[in-house]
């Protein structure tokens, strides 16, 4: 448990859910992202998603990427979490200004620090067994602390909305699991490379990582650098009274910034995956998806009852 305390989660909730809005607007009949939305249970995504990660992680120790335009509808959700445990975006400039600036926050308050990194719009159907896996993942990264680990989904389909891992030669077992290293990363790709990349043992890139904050900061420098030295201006300022003043005035000139394609298309040898089997897993990315992904859950529920 001395271990644990090093233990750091990262839910990624400040996307804009443009892909999803029309169905969103027809559930709740505002604008309001995905990610606040109760699509598939009585609970938000965000809340499912702060549920699962309990499992393993404190909640002490859970952090919130949020854009504060979005205040209205994450206010009451988050009312319990201390605003120290909020990483406020004054907007969204893409995955990697969210990642990088919530691993400054976690950096300064612990150097040593194991991050895992959630996005908020994902359907699991066993959060226990899937949340195992985070578990090796610590387990993997706390023994090879350069590595930076990701799960990877066992294909259903050769889905072409999805990023893909290609895995290369295990690293190392931990608990059962193969950690195995990265030959590449194929992001979505059209269906005759999907088809080839499913026959071939490719995963789905579920985009949940455990990471040394060290290594990751060092892989963002050398993939970004210009984004990291525009956060360098807000590092000293970080849970300052400063800080969200500093914060806008960086985001004004920010660019925007994919993590899968300027980080992990870059650097494919500093991460491993671990492949997840056995879970029922949809980024809650397309309306058809969510439709086709409700279709199926029924259809399991009514086997289960028989």
């Amino acid at each position: 448990m001395m271990m644990r305390q090093n233990e750091w989660a990262v839910i990624l909730a400040g996307g804009d859910g443009a892909r999803l809005k029309a169905l969103t607007r027809k559930i709740t009949g505002d604008e309001r992202p995905k990610q606040f939305c109760c699509i598939l249970e009585g609970k938000t995504l965000l809340e499912q998603t702060r549920r699962r990660i309990a499992l393993q992680i404190s909640p002490e120790r859970t952090f919130f990427v949020i854009n504060g335009q979005h205040k209205s509808y994450y206010e009451l959700i988050l009312a319990d979490t201390p605003t120290s445990r909020l990483v406020v975006q004054p907007s969204n400039r893409g995955t990697t200004p969210a990642i990088l600036y919530s691993l400054l926050r976690i950096a300064a308050v612990d150097s040593e620090a194991l991050v895992a990194f959630f996005p908020s719009d994902h359907y699991i159907s066993d959060e226990h067994r899937f949340m195992r896996h985070i578990r090796v993942a610590f387990d993997a990264v706390r023994a090879r602390p350069e590595m930076i680990a990701l799960l990877g989904i066992h294909p259903l389909s050769p889905e072409v909305k999805y990023g893909w891992i290609e895995p290369s030669e295990p690293i190392l077992t931990i608990g059962g699991e193969s950690l195995m290293g990265v030959s590449r990363f194929w992001e979505k790709p059209d269906y005759a490379l999907a088809k080839i990349l499913r026959a071939r043992g490719c995963l789905w890139n579920s985009f949940v990582m455990v990471t040394p904050v060290r290594a990751l900061l060092n892989t963002i420098q050398g993939a970004v650098g210009e984004i990291y030295s525009a956060f360098s201006q807000l590092h000293p300022l970080l849970g300052t009274g400063a800080e969200s003043q500093a914060a806008t005035g960086l985001y004004q000139h920010l660019k925007d910034s994919n993590f899968s394609y300027e980080v992990l298309a870059l650097w494919p040898e500093r991460f491993a995956v671990i492949k997840v089997d056995g879970v029922m897993w949809s980024d809650l990315g397309e309306p058809q998806r969510v439709m086709a992904l409700s279709k199926r859950i029924e259809e399991s529920r009514v086997r289960v009852n028989g």
